[in-house]
């Protein structure tokens, strides 16, 4: 009897503790964000994000001074990473990015050339904000 009760609350013990990881999931990106960025000369600029997510696969857009280019990317937990190329005068530049995602803001890296800065972004005001 006693190795019944042990073995039920063990099997118990182990439930619970695999219950957040079966909880844990993706953040929720879709929609609109204003992203910023340092530009030439290390003025901030803010460029519109427009994602769409599909599981944990992203497809959209990034609306900047250039031009509207189309993006893609992944969303794994809270984690996000996502590629853009530009074309500019000097030929196509390919924009890596990866952050991790709070709420309605992000933040991270982005890298150019090999040369990497800051980046941050939140929920577009346009959007209506909140969990799309």
């Amino acid at each position: 009897m006693k190795r019944n009760c042990l073995l039920v609350a063990s099997l118990c013990l182990l439930v619970f503790a695999l219950v957040p990881v079966a909880l844990a999931q993706d953040a929720q990106v879709a929609g609109a964000w204003d992203l910023s960025a340092a530009g030439r000369g290390g003025n901030m600029v803010t460029q519109t994000l427009t994602l769409q997510q599909d599981g944990t696969k992203l497809t959209g857009s990034l609306k900047s001074q250039r031009g509207e280019n189309p993006i893609t990317g992944t969303i794994m937990g809270n984690n996000i990473a996502f590629s853009v190329s530009i074309n500019t005068p000097n030929g196509d530049i390919k924009i890596d990015y990866t952050g991790t995602v709070t709420g309605d803001s992000m933040k991270g890296t982005r890298t150019v050339n090999g040369n990497s800065s800051d980046w941050t972004a939140k929920r577009s005001a346009a959007a209506g904000g909140g969990n799309n």
